[in-house]
């Protein structure tokens, strides 16, 4: 399992660039990031190379963060491979919370973020059915 920041932010012109300055100013490294909204506020998720000091800095600067723990999983750069997926978690009765996807440099295949609600139990099935789950994504 890979730990995800999530922090609240207004739903204002500039709050995410407050976020990226502090990360930027404290020299941390965004390896993930997507933005989910509602009428008055964002969360902000976010997987960086250095967690424990990102949620640190971040707090010190009057954010809200929390840390979650995500699963993140390699894809065969295929069509289909998405499907295959979704589908080995389904027939797991595995409820996905969200999921989303990047591609991290040095990295050939693409990646994504899923949360669920049960992490341990879709971990294993996931490395049952071969595919391939990472923590390689921090430096902590």
């Amino acid at each position: 399992m890979v730990k995800q920041l999530s922090v609240f932010v207004e739903n204002e012109v500039g709050s995410l660039a407050k976020v990226t300055r502090v990360l930027r100013e404290n020299n941390i490294s965004i390896r993930a990031i997507a933005s989910f909204d509602s009428p008055e506020f964002g969360i902000l998720r976010l997987i960086v190379d250095k967690t424990g000091e990102a949620k640190r800095v971040l707090t010190e600067n009057n954010f809200i963060v929390k840390l979650t723990d995500v699963l993140a999983i390699e894809l065969v750069d295929k069509p289909g491979e998405l499907d295959r997926v979704m589908w080995i978690l389904a027939d797991a009765k595995l409820e996905i919370n969200y999921i989303y996807s990047f591609v991290l440099r040095g990295h050939k295949e693409p990646l994504m973020i899923i949360n669920l609600d049960r992490m341990e139990e879709a971990e294993k099935v996931l490395l049952q059915n071969q595919i391939n789950v990472t923590t390689k994504l921090m430096e902590e």
